[in-house]
């Protein structure tokens, strides 16, 4: 397939044409010339006002539901919700029946994956079954494939546990990929702890439960010398604790989510069960001390933390609905729009440039002669997420019809696209 794509802003750090307006030439999956204005006539023409384009992003903490969960999610749907934000790449926790904690799942899954749009990347389990017992295969795993090492959705609780599973992965730098929550402090919590629990009659879980677990994977952090991502911090004193590790230079990175940015818990006065999260929606104050650390630096990613049920889940009490939402198409709006002063390139840093440093995955740039691995969006679109347009198998997204700015148009990747082509 050969793709013209016409006047568009390139936002890439790792390349010489960063900052400048060109036309990009790919043939046959290959970024083949770059340059302020290419005529070439078997190619499909990509053009519009505002485009920009960037090396492809990567999200590090998705749920696919496959194999197990089908009816929530396959590899296919998320892999088109995936390409509809702009992802190219995808990290699948190991939440799965069986659970992605051998060698064989994980060639299941990227057998299943390769003709995909989006290169799946799977996330190896830190312990059978995600059960926070036993250690799984992690070698094996690694061999087959696995990108890196976590329980999804599970937080490791045992402290021995987590410390030989990073002693473990020391040896080939792998990285631990930890959603920080105590289980012992509040485990049935609905909402954070505070005013607006207490208001709207719903079980606290408070915010210390959280920042325990990130102390203590920070110290077994450094008494393993190894490398650690906290996935999901959402409050103030979480962020503090990671930024001070950082400067003693324990190999801790960390990455917030989106909806944490976008909504406070403020917000759960409307019992609208799609904001039912772990860990929670926060305080105000705490939205702004993660708004901040995405602006400074101190937050090195974003995680999607894509999470799809269906309507079985979450169409029902508050207090029995599941936790999670979707949120691989609307991503990078929401960063946008939340933060409409942040550069484009901020955002390409953290969708794209640091998610491969963290991985080990080679850098995207766009250069000549190089692959194409390419996200198109538009910074200055207005537009509304329609549950219609929702691609991923469940439609459990707090963000239908909220006013958004910022748009993925479309992915460049393994010769695929779903970009549209002008007429």
């Amino acid at each position: 397939m050969n793709i013209l794509i016409k006047q568009s802003k390139i936002i890439d750090p790792n390349s010489p044409f960063n900052g400048r307006t060109a036309d990009i030439l790919i043939v046959n999956g290959v970024i083949q010339s770059i340059s302020k204005h290419i005529t070439y006539k078997n190619a499909k023409v990509v053009s519009g006002r505002g485009l920009h384009v960037s090396p492809g992003w990567v999200d590090l903490f998705a749920d696919f539901a496959d194999p197990g969960y089908e009816y929530r999610e396959t590899l296919a749907s998320g892999a088109k919700a995936a390409a509809a934000g702009g992802f190219t790449d995808v990290c699948i926790v190991p939440n799965t029946k069986p659970a992605l904690d051998q060698k064989s799942v994980v060639e299941y899954i990227l057998a299943k994956a390769a003709g995909l749009p989006v290169t799946i990347h799977p996330l190896g389990a830190v312990t059978k079954n995600t059960d926070g017992k036993e250690l799984a295969e992690i070698y094996d795993m690694r061999q087959s494939g696995a990108a890196a090492f976590t329980d999804g959705k599970n937080a490791i609780q045992s402290a021995d546990i987590m410390v030989k599973a990073l002693l473990y992965i020391k040896p080939f730098n792998g990285v631990l990929i930890q959603v920080p929550d105590n289980k012992d402090m509040q485990p049935h919590g609905l909402a954070n702890e505070g005013i607006t629990a207490t208001r709207l009659g719903l079980q606290a879980k408070p915010a210390i439960a959280e920042e325990l677990l990130v102390a203590r994977d920070i110290k077994l952090a450094e008494y393993a010398v190894s490398r650690l991502h906290l996935t999901g911090i959402t409050t103030a004193a979480a962020l503090k604790l990671v930024t001070a590790a950082k400067q003693k230079k324990t190999a801790v990175t960390v990455s917030v989510t989106p909806a944490h940015l976008f909504f406070t818990e403020e917000d759960l006065v409307s019992y609208d069960t799609n904001l039912k999260l772990n860990p929670p929606l926060r305080t105000v104050a705490d939205q702004k001390a993660l708004r901040k650390g995405v602006t400074d630096g101190s937050v090195d990613c974003i995680a999607t933390h894509h999470i799809p049920y269906d309507a079985d889940h979450k169409v029902v009490e508050f207090e029995y609905a599941r936790n999670g939402m979707i949120g691989l198409q609307t991503a990078y709006a929401i960063l946008n729009t939340v933060l409409p002063e942040v550069p484009q390139e901020r955002w390409v840093e953290v969708l794209s440039v640091n998610p491969r440093k963290i991985l080990g995955l080679p850098a995207a740039a766009i250069v000549e002669g190089a692959p194409a691995s390419l996200t198109v969006f538009n910074p200055g679109e207005k537009w509304q997420l329609n549950a219609d347009a929702i691609l991923s198998q469940s439609k459990n997204s707090a963000f239908i019809g909220k006013p958004l700015t910022g748009k993925p148009l479309g992915i460049i990747h393994k010769n695929q696209t779903n970009l549209t082509f002008q007429q």
